[in-house]
């Protein structure tokens, strides 16, 4: 027999990692030996029975004969015992060695016997192929697991019971703790959403729902529950999505009280228009002093509606661009110089003074002149609508180097009568206003800041508003410099006196 270190040749070529020898020869194996010499002798020995009692065989002869026969059987019988004896061993080391990741061992072919060497080459076979496959199931369970865990959405595995069988990562950092099974109501107790499960469980396909989600913060998020069909591993019944829409809503209810108020804001100067129209053309058509007066305010309705029309158009190709940031350079002295002075006339009729604090040399910034312009004529003209008469107003321009990314900011500050800290946050809102009567009877079209808003977004800016009641309000807009290097402010320079 072959010694019990030769590797043993596989059907794909590649030998088995070294053999281990068996420690110990199970000799018990050989107590079928007996029984099995016995059953295989026993029609030979009858045969010489037979022979000897018709006398043709001598008894001597025949016991002689019968003994060689017991011993030679027992003498080839043996070696298979022993074999057969040794082999569940063997394949136990087999499977054990297998299960620890290690190449197959064990009795190489010739040290069983012929007879059970082909079972056992079958049996390394088998092994070696049910490893690779395990192998092949590991590696594509571990990749399905890690692109599981890496899935942005929130997703939860649920068996048939609703209980919980795995969660990836976004579901836990969205829902906090999510222990394995449990039932999903331990995580998620949104009524809605336990409904839709339990309805996907008893035999639906699918169900979509929408909830809210009140911590950490309020969202509004969307679950669509899908049942797994066929054998799934862990008896997964259903998976359930999560989808964040908080984003969505909103933009859908800002959407809806935009048209709502673009709409409202028409609607009443067009009534206006159309009852003093109709005033004109009956009752007062005779009536010059009605007339004048009606075609006055019916000037200033159009107007209005005009100005309304202007800010809507302008606000939505602001939006269009927002997504794409200016490149030119602006100098900003003599552009806010500029707006400045085209809104003195409007100023001192309010008895007001614009007062301009500006660097000597103050930096470009990255920018659009023409939407620029719009925030700076925006920002003066609010304050001169809302600044108390016979008060001054500060536009004041000032470098900040020390930050990340050079920042100019300009500050446009009234002295009004401030402005309730509860509405500073929506002031930036279409259509928001504090005063509605007060705004209207001004001439505003509640579109001035959301355009400022917008446009600052585009240039990667921010704007900071600070109010105090009977002080005044601030408006500061930041923009990123386009060069590096600052100046030092310049005396105060009155554009208009009271």
């Amino acid at each position: 027999m072959r010694s019990a270190d030769a590797g043993l040749p596989l059907d794909s070529g590649r030998p088995l990692a070294r053999e281990r020898p068996i420690r110990q020869v199970s000799w018990h194996g050989l107590r079928r030996v007996p029984l099995w010499t016995l059953a295989l002798g026993f029609p030979g020995a009858a045969a010489l029975a037979a022979l000897v009692a018709l006398g043709r065989l001598d008894a001597e002869a025949a016991a002689l004969a019968a003994l060689a026969m017991f011993v030679a059987l027992g003498a080839a019988l043996a070696p298979l015992a022993l074999a057969l004896a040794a082999l569940p061993a063997a394949i136990e080391r087999l499977g054990a060695d297998g299960e620890a990741g290690g190449e197959a061992i064990g009795r190489s072919p010739g040290q069983f016997g012929r007879a059970v060497d082909a079972a056992w080459q079958a049996a390394l076979r088998m092994a070696r192929g049910w490893r690779e496959r395990s192998l092949r199931a590991e590696t594509a369970l571990a990749a399905a697991d890690a692109v599981f865990a890496a899935i942005p959405d929130p997703q939860v595995l649920l068996d048939g019971q609703r209980r919980i069988v795995r969660a990836n990562r976004a579901a836990g950092e969205m829902l906090g703790s999510v222990p394995e099974g449990n039932d999903l109501a331990a995580s998620l107790r949104n009524p809605a959403v336990l409904a839709a499960a339990d309805a996907v469980l008893a035999g639906d396909s699918a169900r979509v729902v929408d909830f809210t989600l009140s911590l950490p913060v309020e969202r509004v998020l969307q679950a669509r529950v899908a049942r797994v069909d066929g054998v799934s591993l862990g008896g997964i019944a259903a998976i359930l999505t999560l989808h964040d829409i908080t984003g969505l809503k909103a933009a859908e209810q800002m959407r809806a009280d935009f048209v709502a108020n673009a709409g409202h804001e028409l609607k009443t100067p067009l009534a206006s228009l159309v009852g003093f129209i109709e005033t004109l053309l009956g009752a007062a058509r005779d009536d010059a002093t009605a007339r004048e007066r009606f075609l006055a305010i019916m000037r200033a309705e159009a107007g209005r509606m005009s100005r309304l029309v202007d800010d809507l158009l302008s606000l939505s190709r602001i939006e269009l661009n927002e997504h794409v940031a200016p490149t030119r350079q602006v100098a900003l002295a003599p552009l806010i110089e500029q707006v400045a002075d085209a809104l003195e006339l409007r100023a001192a009729e309010r008895g007001m003074r614009l007062d301009l604090v500006l660097p000597v040399d103050l930096p470009a910034v990255s920018g659009d002149e023409d939407e620029l312009a719009q925030v700076f004529q925006n920002l003066i003209d609010n304050a001169i609508k809302y600044g108390r008469p016979r008060t001054e107003i500060t536009i004041a321009a000032s470098y900040e180097a020390a930050a990340a990314h050079p920042l100019v900011r300009i500050a446009v500050t009234d002295r009004g009568d401030g402005i309730p800290a509860e509405h500073l946050p929506r002031l930036t809102e279409r259509f928001y206003r504090v005063d509605t009567a007060r705004s209207r009877e001004l001439g505003g079209t509640g579109l001035g800041l959301a355009i400022v808003k917008h446009i600052v977004n585009r240039h990667r800016g921010r704007l900071e508003i600070a109010s105090t009641l009977g002080a005044g309000s601030s408006f500061a807009v930041c923009l990123q410099a386009a060069v590096a290097n600052g100046g030092v402010l310049s005396s105060k320079r009155n554009k208009t006196d009271i």
